[in-house]
């Protein structure tokens, strides 16, 4: 949530010193939806996000994770300056989270905050089982949810072996900074057995419920 919040705020004061400063006529408009956020999702994504293969296309090497960063071209090409302009800005803010400005990562909201915007977020425990289940992929991830659905989730993939090792510090730490709750992490990353990318699905997929 803290990840979010900033995005949309630093992204937007961006923007406005951005108009501001170039006053050119034809950015005056600048493309509508959440521009920011999706930028700054893509550093997270660049530089935590592990590639699981590699492939080459007439000689060229490409990743499982090409065809995210071709989508994210063409949306920032989509309008010219009009979207160019905030998909900067989110990268700049994404950027300025990352590095842990003014240790914005540390921040935590308190604890009734956090429930009031998890009720506005998710259905009720009772609703939600009447609910069908929507597939969500191609949209933006939000990093907020409830810790308990997205264990019981966890808990509903098969078991981890026996000779499950205690996952990485540091590959927990990576999941946390992407605004997932650490015990959550921990255990999807012992369901995917350390497989950090199989474990922000497992993660994904929890919040998508």
């Amino acid at each position: 949530m803290v990840f979010i919040l900033f995005s949309i705020i630093v992204s937007f004061l961006f923007e406005v010193l951005a108009l501001a400063l170039l006053k050119d006529p034809s950015t005056n408009l600048l493309t509508s939806g959440p521009y920011g956020l999706i930028f700054a999702s893509f550093v997270p994504f660049f530089f935590d996000i592990p590639v699981s293969t590699r492939f080459r296309v007439f000689g060229v090497r490409f990743s499982d994770k090409s065809f995210i960063y071709l989508a994210g071209l063409q949306l920032f090409l989509s309008s010219w300056k009009r979207s160019m302009l905030p998909g900067i800005c989110g990268i700049f803010a994404g950027s300025l989270y990352r590095l842990n400005f003014c240790h914005i990562r540390k921040a935590k909201f308190p604890e009734f905050v956090a429930s009031f915007f998890s009720r506005l977020s998710w259905p009720s425990v009772g609703s939600s089982s009447a609910a069908p289940s929507r597939n969500v992929v191609g949209s933006v991830p939000s990093y907020t949810g409830r810790q308990v659905e997205a264990s019981t989730l966890i808990r509903s993939y098969p078991s981890p072996t026996p000779f499950s090792i205690e996952p990485p510090e540091d590959s927990i730490a990576m999941l946390v900074s992407m605004g997932f709750d650490r015990n959550s992490a921990r255990q999807a990353l012992v369901h995917a057995r350390n497989d950090v990318n199989a474990a922000t699905n497992i993660l994904l997929e929890a919040q998508s419920h």
